[in-house]
């Protein structure tokens, strides 16, 4: 008990791992709030070229 005592107390002085997790989850929070940017503008994007692409008229080829 003594030496898991002795350990707790070690790993908690430790601020090398607590580094390690802050920048995990800054990279965590980061992907997630950059996928989310994608995903909404990917939707205007497509949103607007659809209706580029529809006023754009129509021209004929000729055979």
């Amino acid at each position: 008990m003594k030496k898991m005592t002795s350990l707790l107390k070690r790993f908690r002085r430790n601020e090398d791992g607590a580094t390690l997790v802050e920048y995990g989850i800054a990279l965590g929070l980061a992907v997630t709030l950059g996928a989310g940017a994608l995903l909404t503008l990917s939707g205007d994007v497509g949103a607007t070229m659809t209706a580029a692409s529809t006023a754009m008229p129509v021209q004929a080829t000729s055979p």
